[in-house]
């Protein structure tokens, strides 16, 4: 058997697929190491599962909604077992559609651990594989912080291998994976505490959409306790518990879950016998064209510690195999403007610049913000509120942010996004005629400016 290819991707995730993909469409000789399953976080426990937890989530809450307008809905529960075992079947038809098409395209499949022995060679087992590309995509797991008692809680990975619903959750943990999981538990019906070392959810966004997310939250029956500095978890009489460094304890869980960020998965990959040094926190540090410091080593996706979606480890594996064989040099992905949604209930969304960051690029800012009771909820005024905000810079006021909360932002948001990486203007949005009624005409017809503005 011929061991050495064109290009070996470590890593058969978003990523890892992507490139060899490509490459292998440019007639190159393609292999993948995977060391479980193709596919990677976002099929197995990422995005799919999650997506479809998050819409039965919904389905829960709009039974509860519709006896309000006077839909008469009967809402018996959750058959959580029925739930996961057709989340299961759907993951299974996308593995089985990926096995197919990697053999399909020619792309050899290796099953097992990487490690490099040198900048062109790797082994897995015992066989040894060389190459003249070598992209390292092999994504990330969930931190689980050393503080005793961290075995009690599960992680994101292991919410997915639950088989029964939790009653009552303490979800460690404010942000995009927090937030989501929290609110999918609480929509089908657990109870549902947030703690979080952050003084608030979403701290990385801006801040009008970290209080909507927390009002809504808060409005959905979820308890936040922020902040909340964990310093260990205990099994006691009444269940699981949580303290805190200042002696704080939540207890009578059922179950807690760790969402305290992820670390990328290079710890085993023998990176130092190829050249390569890691940061700190596991991160391979990459050129604007994911080139490693070492000629002919490439690395994409959350490894490279920027930007952690999966839109962007494709879209980044595919320019590579683009630049690489397909004689275009300056091929690369800009990782300006890139749109980004957390599945919270309902959604938020976000483009571009914060108001924060934006002021401190020295430039002349405008905000336009509304906040309001769409029209969904009309007859029953208890549904969750809706905000948005536009921040533009210069005198022709050019939109350089987008933050959104509410009900079908995550779908809006793709379109607006366009419109930012195109350089619209306030003027330019002001000029599109609105849909009516829905919540997305709130974008084009903003009239008042943030007094704020400078």
């Amino acid at each position: 058997m011929d061991n050495h290819f064109d290009l070996i991707a470590i890593g058969g995730g978003s990523g890892g697929l992507a490139v060899a993909e490509k490459a292998a469409a440019y007639g190159k000789r393609v292999a993948i190491v995977e060391r479980s399953k193709l596919g990677g976080t976002c099929v197995n426990v990422g995005c799919v599962p999650k997506k479809i937890m998050w819409y039965a989530a919904n389905l829960a809450q709009d039974a509860r909604h519709a006896n309000e307008v006077g839909v008469e809905v009967q809402l018996d529960g959750v058959d959580w077992a029925k739930l996961v075992q057709g989340r299961e079947g759907v993951i299974g038809g996308i593995l089985d559609y990926w096995s197919g098409y990697v053999a399909g395209e020619g792309i050899t499949l290796i099953e097992g651990d990487a490690r490099f022995v040198d900048a062109h060679s790797i082994e897995v087992g015992e066989a040894r594989y060389t190459a003249d590309h070598i992209v390292i995509a092999t994504g990330g797991r969930p931190v689980v912080p050393p503080v005793p008692g961290a075995e009690l809680g599960i992680t994101s990975d292991g919410f997915f291998q639950l088989r029964e619903q939790p009653e009552k959750v303490c979800v460690i943990g404010g942000g995009y994976i927090g937030v989501e999981l929290a609110g999918v538990l609480r929509a089908l019906g657990s109870e549902v505490s947030v703690v979080a070392l952050e003084p608030k959810v979403l701290e990385t966004f801006d801040p009008m959409v970290s209080k909507t997310v927390a009002d809504n939250m808060a409005h959905d029956g979820i308890e936040l306790h922020l902040p909340f500095a964990v310093e260990a978890l205990e099994r006691r009489d009444d269940g699981l518990a949580v303290k805190a460094a200042d002696g704080r304890m939540l207890s009578g869980f059922d179950s807690i879950l760790w969402a305290v960020g992820r670390r990328p998965n290079t710890d085993q990959l023998n990176l130092e016998a190829a050249g390569i040094e890691v940061e700190g926190n596991g991160v391979v540090p990459t050129d604007a064209f994911q080139n490693t410091a070492v000629a002919g080593i490439y690395a994409l996706g959350d490894i490279t510690g920027r930007a952690p979606l999966t839109p962007v480890a494709i879209a980044a594996g595919r320019r590579l195999a683009d630049r690489l064989f397909n004689d275009q040099p300056e091929r690369r992905l800009d990782y300006e403007n890139i749109p980004t949604v957390v599945f919270a209930h309902p959604p938020a969304g976000a483009v571009g610049l914060t108001e924060a960051a934006a002021r401190a690029s020295g430039r002349k800012v405008t905000v336009y913000e509304t906040d309001f009771q769409p029209m969904r909820y009309a007859l029953n005024r208890s549904g969750p509120r809706t905000a948005m905000k536009l921040v533009c810079v210069g005198d022709e006021e050019r939109v350089v942010g987008i933050h959104m909360v509410g009900d079908g932002v995550d779908e809006m948001l793709q379109g607006f996004a366009v419109a930012v990486k195109m350089g619209a203007t306030k003027a330019d949005f002001d000029n599109t005629v609105a849909i009516h009624p829905v919540s997305a005409e709130e974008l084009v017809t903003l009239k008042e400016p943030n007094p704020t503005e400078d």
